[in-house]
């Protein structure tokens, strides 16, 4: 296994700490697999999101896995153990590789990756903006932010708005710092997003009209995933606490805020600042 933080020798051994490079490893594996909770942020806009948003995640997230399982065999059949184990650019080497052609496999990957990138920041621009149009509609943000174009039939400024924050954490640091930032942020709401279903089921409970969706296996099921969730925190945190730190403490930050406009939606409930 190649590791990027450097812990760990070419030449096969053993990193001093073995638990840290291991923590490493699973903060890009498991930021790789993230993006399928974004469908949800376009449920208002589905014909039927009782049924599609369920499905949306699900064939998403079984695609995803798919690919990248697929991915990694023809790293392991193209290189073996040890040629994967060797190189930082396993995609490039494998392109090296079959074309029998040396530094070719860097040309060609960073044309995919230009490629994927493109993919990857669309899903950010259209889909974030979405949760800031929300909470300005509930009275939670500036008004202009709800403001849905006529023409286009998009939250017009919400997306500027998402271009110019993503445009400055793009100029806060490296790749991995910024990786940090969400990954440790993204997990932490994804178990408490689980353990929000532990609360709804004791709510149907009381209620003489039970209501929401079926899960199955819960609640083996979604506590697996809530511990698996925290777990990716812990190391992420461990692994690189400075910038998991960084992320979090931004997290906190939106506490006063959030507060604040609570309060100025009680006093003017029909005005959004």
């Amino acid at each position: 296994m190649a590791h990027g933080n450097g812990s760990a020798t070419m030449s096969g051994t053993m990193p001093e700490r073995p638990w840290r490079a291991l923590a490493a490893a699973f903060t890009p594996v498991m930021f790789a697999y993230g993006g399928w909770q974004t469908a949800s942020f376009a449920a208002a806009d589905m014909r039927d999101p009782a049924r599609d948003l369920s499905r949306a995640m699900l064939y998403g997230v079984l695609g995803v896995v798919a690919l990248y399982l697929a991915v990694n065999a023809v790293f392991l059949l193209a290189l073996g153990a040890d040629g994967l184990a060797n190189t930082v650019t396993p995609a490039a080497a494998v392109v090296d590789h079959v074309s029998n052609r040396m530094h070719i496999g860097a040309s060609v990957m960073a044309g995919c990756i230009a490629l994927s990138t493109f993919g990857f920041l669309s899903q950010g621009m259209f889909a974030t903006p979405r949760v800031y149009q929300a909470m300005a509609a509930d009275g939670l943000f500036f008004k202009a932010i709800a403001r849905i174009s006529p023409r286009s039939h998009t939250p017009t400024i919400a997306i500027a708005l998402q271009g110019t924050f993503c445009a400055i954490v793009a100029a806060s640091g490296s790749y991995e710092s910024i990786m940090s930032y969400v990954t440790s942020v993204d997990f932490m709401f994804y178990g408490l997003a689980a353990l929000a279903l532990f609360v709804f089921r004791a709510r149907d409970r009381m209620r003489s009209d039970k209501v929401g969706y079926t899960v199955p296996g819960h609640p083996w099921t979604t506590a697996f995933f809530m511990i698996a969730s925290w777990i990716v925190v812990g190391t992420t945190i461990y692994s690189d606490p400075k910038h998991s730190l960084i992320g979090i403490g931004a997290l906190l930050l939106g506490l006063p805020t959030y507060f604040v406009w609570m309060r100025l939606r009680k006093a003017e409930p029909d005005i959004a600042v």
